[in-house]
């Protein structure tokens, strides 16, 4: 009984200072830069959400919010670094939707796990993808478009940026929802898609909303519907796919992970400043101009909502035989 006692009693010790030890880690983090990884090149959107957000962190925190660009293999290259990066909060990065819930299925191996390897922080933003199609196509609404595309099976051309993106899953996630059959342009970037969608060589894309609102606006192109599962406030006369498809509801989205056991205390640490960076006003705004909605959710939602994704865009992959470019 004795023994049993003080096994107790070094147990309890011995988690007693690590609380202790994690406590006063946590309260004195950070005292040194941070880098951020973006597993994307300058100048898109994650990359800019980044910024935006890494800026404001400098701020809060009183340390230097290094952005790291880590481009290539549709942001293997970059989460491969975070997984493998130190656990102490002086690495995150961004984890964005095609590398962790969709290079998954994508890929037959990957140097990283979504689930194992990473601590998710919080989803900072979504961008509601926003259907665009050419004047000269007939249907001018998504009720007239299943009609159409029912009508006339493949004979409706949608372009993306290249195989596996998001553009190219949110149309394949309608022809499974709808029971149509429309059919997939890839191309080497979203620069080529939408030049040849404007020309009419084909018929819709599935984009966000800052690459093709300015040709919107001037009649160049018909902004049909938005993928998300409500009206958006900067487009309110534009409706949802989901009214004409129940269900539907396709975003690309920007989060903040860390490698795997960083401890909680400061993963909470940086979910609690993000979060609330997220609800400044000029940040909203920022935001808002790229077409994106604040989300700032715990790292708990975060974590069941990467896994929902990986699931949901896994058996569209699969249905749809997608493989990488």
């Amino acid at each position: 009984m004795f023994k049993k006692a003080v096994v107790k009693i070094v147990q309890l010790a011995i988690v007693s200072t690590a609380l202790i030890v994690a406590n006063v880690f946590a309260q004195s983090y950070p005292n040194k830069p941070i880098r951020l990884i973006v597993p994307f090149p300058p100048g898109g959107g994650n990359d800019v959400i980044a910024r935006i957000v890494g800026q404001k962190l400098t701020d809060r925190l009183g340390q230097s919010v290094v952005i790291d660009n880590r481009a290539g293999g549709n942001g293997i290259v970059g989460l491969h670094a975070l997984a493998t990066a130190a656990p102490d909060g002086y690495t995150i990065g961004v984890g964005a939707a095609g590398p962790m819930a969709v290079n998954p299925s994508l890929y037959e191996k990957l140097p990283y796990d979504p689930v194992k390897d990473f601590a998710p922080v919080t989803n900072m933003v979504i961008f509601p993808l926003l259907l665009v199609t050419h004047p000269s196509f007939p249907p001018k609404n998504v009720a007239q478009l299943l009609a159409f595309a029912k009508a006339n099976p493949g004979q409706v051309f949608y372009a993306s940026p290249g195989s596996g993106n998001s553009g190219h899953l949110a149309g394949e996630l309608l022809n499974s929802l709808a029971n149509v059959k429309t059919t997939h342009v890839p191309y080497k970037g979203q620069g080529p898609a939408v030049t040849d969608l404007l020309a009419g060589r084909v018929q819709m894309l599935y984009s966000s909303i800052p690459s093709v609102i300015q040709h919107v606006q001037q009649g160049r192109l018909n902004g049909l519907a938005v993928g998300s599962a409500k009206r958006i406030s900067s487009l309110p006369d534009v409706p949802t796919i989901a009214e004409s498809v129940p269900g539907y509801e396709a975003y690309s989205w920007v989060g903040m992970v860390a490698p795997a056991n960083t401890p909680k205390e400061i993963v909470a640490k940086l979910n609690h400043e993000i979060v609330e960076i997220l609800k400044e006003k000029d940040v909203e705004e920022k935001l808002t101009q790229q077409g994106a909605i604040p989300v700032g959710d715990t790292s708990e939602h975060f974590a069941a909502y990467i896994k929902t994704e990986i699931d949901k865009w896994g058996a569209i992959v699969k249905s749809a035989k997608i493989k990488a470019d």
